[in-house]
């Protein structure tokens, strides 16, 4: 299976590899399996853009169908927390940025406590706790997933590079126009009024 070609996607082919968002681990999981493409010689496996473009689409129509203040993102890793937040910020939607205090779906009494209708997730390693109650509520996921993770509870997978600065930032960017064109508030050619740099993080600065 060839990659799609720059007409055919959401963004043009190049951005997506600009951003990193086809990237995957050295890890592959039997269940990401079927949205690699092909395995790189330094061994990490490449994802199969037409199959996350295809996901990003689906998704966004899905999420659309909700009212924006039933939808809760979750981010607790660092460099998913802007462009989830910035993502609610467009949308209308619940950012849960940072450690997901347990029982915010589950617990009625917690201070922190929200009744999502839907849950997008960025990494279901790190967000494992929301899948976990999502589960608990009955409630549906979606998810960013790369190539070393697994998929329970989720419901919706979005294969891509969820660990990178640039592949968030335009993962979540391509989330929120797509949703914004589907509930008729965009265009279907409009953009968002900042590119998707404005999505992302800042760099950790190791010590």
């Amino acid at each position: 299976m060839s990659q799609a070609s720059k007409g055919e996607l959401l963004v043009p082919l190049e951005l997506y590899r600009k951003a990193g968002v086809m990237f995957g681990t050295q890890i592959c999981t039997k269940y990401m399996r079927k949205f690699t493409y092909k395995i790189l010689p330094e061994g990490y496996y490449l994802l199969d853009i037409n199959k996350t473009d295809e996901r990003l689409r689906i998704a966004a129509r899905f999420l659309a169908s909700f009212e924006p203040e039933k939808i809760a993102v979750t981010a607790v890793r660092l460099y998913a927390q802007k462009p989830a937040t910035m993502m609610c910020k467009y949308v209308g939607c619940k950012a849960i940025t940072g450690r997901i205090i347990p029982g915010i779906f589950t617990n009625p009494h917690l201070e922190q406590y929200i009744e999502p209708d839907v849950i997008l997730v960025s990494d279901p390693r790190t967000d494992k706790q929301a899948l976990i109650e999502a589960s608990k509520i009955g409630v549906p996921v979606v998810a960013f997933a790369d190539t070393d993770n697994k998929i329970e509870y989720i419901d919706l997978i979005i294969p891509a590079n969820n660990k990178g600065r640039r592949s968030l930032a335009l993962l979540f960017w391509i989330l929120t126009r797509e949703i914004l064109r589907n509930r008729g508030i965009l265009g279907p050619n409009e953009d968002l009024d900042v590119s998707y740099e404005a999505f992302m993080a800042g760099r950790i600065r190791k010590r």
